[in-house]
């Protein structure tokens, strides 16, 4: 009897599974629009910054988290997925489990770390906040023995928090992905469409079956849930996966769908929160509240997946055949300049975890201060920079000790 384990299914079931894996090398654009998200994810986590006015959120449904899951996705089909198809099911899977381990306990260090810094705020300064109370924790200081089972069975997710949960789900769920397409693509495409749309609480309650809407609870006191649904998100992490392992075909460059495209992404707009609050679109308000359910941030609604594929194709075709266009050629000044910048947008992109670790603990630290010495344009502007240059240094840090030099230091 053949397992899942054994690499001879892949082939025995060729005719229908039937793409393979296209990837085997990361792609410039994978980190270079991954690491452009960890620079937006910092200022849209910063409190009260005006930078968060130019971010895709503000334009359209979706916002930077489509963006590092996607890429997320696809980076996975190439760490993953290889080992997958070169060592069998068993192995990946304990490399899949090997990566939620190490991300279950970043997620829990920057709890503790962004709990315990706020808690000295509050401890040793006089403010007119309690800073402990921006992030909701109240529950956790007044009562911390059932919290802190709650936070390590992840029973207790507060809202800051709750992206590498649901980072983890999805890595969990990879295994089965795996499994069901070496039996039929489109019983995998099924599968995944129809745990998506359990996942949707607007559709579950006009089929009147609201009680089977899948998610986990994300604190023992209410019935409120995960604020990322897993099982909703899983939508566009695995659509970034099929697209590198082959399953879906790289969409062609033509002139139809860029139009088809941009008119999506531009009629966004009036819909958007600047479409609202600045042109005045009185119908837009009024449509955004009737109709929520489909850009839902917490199920990961349709029309999100829409607006953001059609951005990500706009991208991909102006950043050219493997990132053709994303390197400048010539020794000019600005050319220069450029190749710098961008290799730092791709380290960045490429020490994703440990960057979205420290941007979330130094967003907050950067809130306090800009709390005490006031916010202005000049001021912010600065504040942000620091921050985007301190997410370059630990990526560079984090890859140097990756790297392991003491192993061939003399």
């Amino acid at each position: 009897m053949t397992s899942v384990a054994d690499p001879a299914m892949a082939r025995s079931h060729s005719s229908q599974a039937v793409a393979a894996p296209v990837a085997s090398t990361r792609d410039i654009r994978l980190d270079f629009f991954r690491g452009l998200a960890m620079f937006i994810i910092l200022c849209a986590h910063t409190p009260h910054n005006f930078f968060t006015s130019w971010i895709p959120a503000r334009w359209g449904f979706s916002d930077a988290t489509e963006i590092f899951v996607f890429c997320s996705g696809m980076a996975s089909a190439i760490a993953f997925g290889r080992t997958f198809d070169r060592a069998g099911w068993s192995l990946g899977t304990g490399r899949v489990g090997y990566r939620v381990w190490q991300v279950y306990w970043a997620h829990i260090a920057m709890f503790f770390t962004i709990a315990t810094i706020l808690a000295g705020i509050d401890q040793f300064g006089s403010f007119d906040k309690t800073y402990i109370g921006s992030l909701n924790l109240w529950k956790f200081f007044a009562d911390p023995g059932p919290q802190l089972i709650g936070l390590f069975t992840l029973t207790y997710v507060p809202n800051y928090f709750d992206i590498l949960p649901m980072y983890m789900v999805i890595l969990a769920m990879m295994p089965v992905v795996m499994a069901l397409s070496r039996i039929n693509l489109w019983l995998l495409a099924a599968v995944i469409f129809l745990v998506w749309i359990f996942a949707q609480r607007s559709v579950l309650e006009w089929l009147g079956l609201s009680e089977m809407h899948l998610g986990f609870p994300a604190e023992p006191w209410s019935d409120r849930k995960w604020f990322f649904n897993p099982f909703g998100w899983q939508l566009i992490f695995f659509t970034g996966f099929a697209f590198m392992r082959g399953w879906i075909p790289k969409p062609p460059v033509n002139q139809v769908l860029i139009i088809i495209a941009a008119v999506i992404v531009i009629a966004n707009i009036p819909l958007s929160n600047i479409g609202v609050r600045e042109f005045g679109f009185d119908w837009a308000r009024d449509w955004r509240i009737a109709n929520g359910g489909l850009f839902n941030k917490s199920d990961f609604g349709i029309l999100r997946y829409a607006h953001f594929l059609s951005l990500a194709y706009l991208c991909w075709v102006a950043a050219g055949e493997g990132g053709a266009h994303l390197k400048a050629s010539g020794d000019g000044t600005l050319a220069r300049l450029w190749r710098g910048l961008l290799a730092m947008i791709l380290k960045v992109g490429q020490q994703s975890l440990a960057v979205f670790v420290f941007s979330m603990v130094f967003a907050r630290l950067s809130g306090f201060v800009m709390d005490q010495v006031g916010r202005n344009t000049w001021n912010m502007t600065l504040a942000n920079f620091i921050g985007f240059g301190a997410l370059i240094v630990v990526a560079y840090t984090v890859a140097w000790f990756k790297s392991h030099p003491w192993r061939v230091a003399k």
